[in-house]
């Protein structure tokens, strides 16, 4: 059985190999033995990470050792949800094509396949703009990440206008699964828009698709990992 941090390397290789995640975008696990410490890659793109290369935070988003090396400058999104959501083991960044219109256009990210339920019913959308002013739409603040974590609310992804999306999980397979399932999601609903008017899921059919077996998130796991050669 992999160790957390080796989990987490696992997870930053699948979602650049899935193509969530490029040479930016960063995603975190939080520590099982203690909930109030994170894990993170230092500032490198995500299919490079090793497990050297994952340190230790709190929950205020400064490693809990000093270290000289670059650090992430959006790592406070992490923190900042880790005190906001005790149910949330993992957290994922990014900027991944598919999700970016419905941050661009007015458009509504909807499920549309029974895998795309994990985006869950309701999506919401922050304007760093709205509380923020003019800023290059980096999260580099603890009141802007704060500000993040409280329009994510209790939701599982919320898009940043202009920026990309942020995605949680209660665990780091099911945080896979979610970024993955919801960026074909959206490729998908935005194929299906160029023939006309698209039939979502509702309200109902989503609360009955989401629930996902522990033996689906597992099945897709063991794919993806074995894809990303870090059996």
């Amino acid at each position: 059985m992999d160790t957390p941090k080796r989990s987490l390397v696992t997870a930053n290789r699948v979602l650049a190999r899935e193509g969530v995640l490029d040479a930016f975008g960063h995603v975190s696990l939080r520590d099982p033995a203690d909930a109030g410490r994170f894990f993170l890659s230092r500032s490198l793109a995500p299919e490079l990470v090793d497990e050297v290369d994952i340190l230790d935070f709190d929950l205020t988003s400064q490693p809990v050792t000093p270290t000289e090396q670059a650090l992430y400058s959006e790592r406070v999104i992490h923190g900042a949800i880790y005190r906001a959501r005790p149910d949330v083991m993992a957290i994922c960044h990014h900027h991944a094509p598919p999700l970016l219109p419905f941050c661009l256009a007015d458009l509504k990210l909807q499920v549309v396949t029974q895998l795309g339920a994990t985006i869950g019913k309701q999506v919401p959308i922050w304007d760093q703009r709205d509380e923020f002013g003019a800023t290059n739409h980096l999260v580099v603040r603890e009141d802007e990440a704060a500000s993040l974590a409280r329009c994510l609310g209790s939701h599982s992804i919320v898009l940043m206008k202009r920026h990309g999306a942020t995605v949680v999980g209660s665990s780091i397979e099911e945080l896979a699964f979610r970024s993955i399932y919801s960026c074909r999601d959206a490729e998908l609903q935005l194929r299906a828009m160029t023939y006309g008017p698209i039939d979502a899921f509702s309200d109902a059919e989503i609360d009955l698709a989401a629930r996902y077996p522990a033996a689906t998130l597992a099945r897709a796991w063991h794919y993806w990992r074995t894809r990303a050669a870090t059996v």
